[in-house]
């Protein structure tokens, strides 16, 4: 946690320190020109933020129009807000950032890695692999031998030749009742009286 505040205090610095770069080597922008810059990318980038926000809204209607789940348009609306908090930032490496986040032909693939390599895998842990569908029903996986104690749910035990599984010291045992017998015959239309 406390490196993605760190980065996150970096970003401001990195722009100020390439701002002053800029102005100090080219003694063509001043800084009225590098403030009247960094305003007119902010209010650009505004502006598709807004366009490209309308047009998701409108694609998350459609797809709701017609039973699908909206998944790849609440990821771009999720995109598009950082694109702005970027945008809104001064300084040229978070306008550089927000114009990647906005512009449709760089979100796509941004959208798809932060699918593949950050959702889907939160989602798997959460869901033991229900969300995507890499759920086995029956036995191990392959790469989980039960012998070195890699079972179900973390529990550790070993594997007995019946194919079954033995536990260990996390067994429990069931208690049939057989403290407290009676003479009496157990009724046959009971099915839990036995």
């Amino acid at each position: 946690m406390l490196r993605w505040i760190f980065a996150l205090l970096l970003i401001p610095f990195l722009d100020a320190m390439l701002l002053g770069i800029v102005v100090w080597e080219l003694a063509a922008i001043t800084w009225v020109g590098m403030v009247l810059l960094v305003v007119l990318t902010g209010l650009i980038g505004m502006l598709l933020v807004r366009a490209e926000g309308r047009r998701t809204i409108r694609k998350m209607q459609r797809s709701l129009a017609q039973g699908e789940p909206p998944t790849n348009e609440l990821l771009d609306g999720g995109l598009l807000i950082a694109a702005g908090a970027f945008l809104l930032t001064p300084g040229l490496v978070t306008d550089l950032i927000g114009f990647l986040l906005v512009i449709p032909l760089t979100r796509i693939p941004i959208r798809a890695g932060l699918k593949r390599y950050v959702i889907v895998p939160y989602a798997d842990k959460k869901t033991g692999g229900l969300a995507s569908g890499q759920v086995w029903t029956v036995g191990f996986p392959e790469d989980v031998d039960p012998t070195q104690g890699g079972g179900p749910a973390g529990s550790s035990g070993s594997s007995s030749s019946g194919g079954t599984y033995d536990l260990g010291e996390d067994s429990y045992t069931v208690d049939l009742g057989e403290s407290d017998t009676t003479d009496e015959e157990p009724d046959d239309s009971d099915p839990f009286a036995r």
